[in-house]
This record gives structure tokens, C-alpha cells and sequence, in this order.
């Protein structure tokens, strides 16, 4: 089994020191789903919540907080990223899916922000939708893949009973 990178061997924290590494396309893909009653699903695809548009509000609050993960998770590098798109998909009359994509060229990986994206974005969705159903569920926040980097790509598997 690997290491433990942010633990020095006495087991001090430490932020892993990538300036040996070399840059190269990293990109990293996560996943959220978001449980809720089917009428807060119709409300948000139908954009009747009184806030406004619940999707693109989730959408711009999952992009910048891929941007600012490094204030958020403490041995994180701040990252000078390229890209970062936030998806979402309707799956059947309960479930909001949610998607994030981030890639750099860099010298470390994308996959904290990835998964602070979309981890935002569900949570900006319960924000904006709480008045009409405080029941709703966020789970199952995962790395969905990665590519780049010294490690290769992951893929992960499909989750059980799927």
C-alpha cells in the first residue's frame, strides 16, 4: 500500500513538495447525486424557484470553489487551473446528478478540486431549494476518474447495485 504523502516520517503535517516534478496535463472528473421530491425536481427544471435559476447558481458556485479549494482543505497546493465545467443531469424524478470536470497543466492533481466542486455545487442546490424540501439528500461524492501525472489514470467502478 502507498504512503501516507501529507505526513513527514515522524508524522508531522507537511504540504507534499512537487518542485521535482514535472508539468503535465492533469485532469480529474467527480460525481454528487442530490435525493429530493419529485416536485423540487419539477421546480427546478421548470426554474420556479423564487431564487432564480437553482442550476446556474450551482454551476458558478461549484467553479469557484474548484478555484479556491487550496483556502478550504488545508495541505492542498493552490492551483492555477485551466478549466473546470460543472454538468448536471435529471435522473428520473428524485435525482439530480452532478458532474465536475477540472484540468491543469501542472504539477499535481485536480482531483480535491473536482470533488470540492461538485460537493459545492450539491450543497448550493440545498441552499437554494431548503424552503420547498429540507429532506433532501446529498451522497455518494466520488472521484469518477483521473488522468495525468506519475500515477496514471483511475477509473473508478460503478457503484454496487448499479
Amino acid at each position: 500500500m502507498a504512503e501516507l504523502s501529507h505526513f513527514d516520517e515522524s508524522g508531522a503535517s507537511r504540504m507534499v513538495d512537487t518542485s521535482a516534478k514535472p508539468e503535465t496535463t492533469r485532469v480529474a472528473k467527480a460525481s454528487a447525486l442530490v435525493h429530493m421530491l419529485p416536485a423540487t425536481l419539477a421546480l427546478i427544471k421548470d426554474r420556479g424557484l423564487a431564487k432564480g435559476d437553482v442550476l446556474e447558481v450551482a454551476r458558478l458556485a461549484g467553479i469557484m470553489a474548484a478555484k479556491k479549494t487550496s483556502d478550504l482543505i488545508p495541505l492542498c497546493h493552490p492551483l492555477a487551473i485551466t478549466g473546470v465545467t460543472v454538468d448536471f443531469a435529471f435522473e428520473g424524478d428524485t435525482l439530480l446528478r452532478i458532474e465536475a470536470t477540472v484540468k491543469i497543466v501542472g504539477k499535481t492533481g485536480v482531483e480535491m478540486e473536482a470533488l470540492t466542486a461538485v460537493s459545492v455545487a450539491a450543497l448550493t442546490v440545498y441552499d437554494m431549494c431548503k424552503a420547498v424540501d429540507r429532506g433532501m439528500m446529498i451522497e455518494r461524492i466520488r472521484l469518477e476518474e483521473k488522468s495525468g501525472g506519475k500515477s496514471g489514470t483511475f477509473q473508478a467502478c460503478p457503484p454496487r447495485g448499479e
